[in-house]
């Protein structure tokens, strides 16, 4: 039997402490090719280039994949190349991150880490994005290690409908205190109250710096908010399709009169 293809992308950037531990995870799980950023891209989304030329060159960080590629472009872009130029089989499964931060609640909705994962599933590869909240670039991936082999594995022998997509989120790790389990949870209804801090450069001229507070508005038990500042593991699925199923009814109704 073939050995599961195994994509591994992120969003910070190839050399990023999270993508390395993730591709170390996944060498025990298959064939692992890498296509990665060659710089930070984060809350990218699930944005593409069509403006500048895409480059992607083979590189090899400290003895990792033999094939592994460094790109200029998007997450997103990651995922599309890998499919379209550099592997010469459908991968069995796409895994993003593992992310320094979190990407729960409305962070989904910004991420590079997620949009990579989406691309994944639009295709119909199983796909599944992995973050921790922890935003240091030193950030400790140790305890998150057991619940990636528990939730890859899962997803590898149990063979998911092919557009799956996962958003599973780590609280942050802390010493003495061991993660509880895993939740299967919602988005919580929860956002950012934004402000931009206004100043002037030397010149004379204004720029500004975005900042703001997260808000959980949500104070139900069955969220990924609850899960995470309860120190479970969150897993989110989630869907490419952004109707609003609710409304439809009431639509038709309104533009039937």
């Amino acid at each position: 039997m073939k050995k599961p293809l195994i994509l591994v992308v992120n969003d910070d950037g190839i050399k990023a402490k999270g993508i390395r531990h993730l591709i170390k995870i996944m060498n025990d799980f298959g064939d692992v090719i890498v296509v990665a950023p060659n710089k930070p891209q984060s809350a990218m989304s699930h944005a593409i280039s069509i403006e500048k030329v895409l480059r992607c060159d083979k590189v090899n960080i400290n003895n990792g994949p033999q094939q592994e590629y460094s790109c200029n472009g998007t997450p997103a872009d990651c995922v599309k190349l890998a499919l379209n130029k550099i592997l010469l089989r459908k991968p069995d499964l796409i895994v993003s991150g593992i992310n320094h931060g979190s990407n729960s609640s409305i962070n989904v909705i910004y991420s590079g880490t997620v949009g990579a994962a989406i691309e994944g599933a639009l295709v119909g590869i199983p796909a599944i994005a992995f973050s921790l909240l922890d935003y240091s670039s030193d950030a400790n991936f140790d305890e998150s290690e057991y619940y990636i082999r528990k939730i890859v594995t899962n997803i590898i022998a149990n063979q998911f409908e092919n557009n799956i997509c996962l958003n599973v989120n780590f609280p942050k790790s802390i010493k003495n205190k061991k993660l509880k389990g895993v939740k299967i949870c919602r988005q919580a209804n929860a956002n950012w109250e934004e402000e931009f801090d206004e100043r002037i450069d030397p010149k004379g001229n204004k720029y500004y710096w975005l900042t703001g507070n997260f808000v959980n508005y949500d104070k139900k038990t069955d969220t990924d908010e609850w899960a995470l500042s309860n120190h479970y593991v969150s897993v989110v699925p989630i869907n490419f399709d952004l109707t609003d199923y609710s409304s439809l009814n009431s639509l038709n109704l309104l533009l039937d009169e």
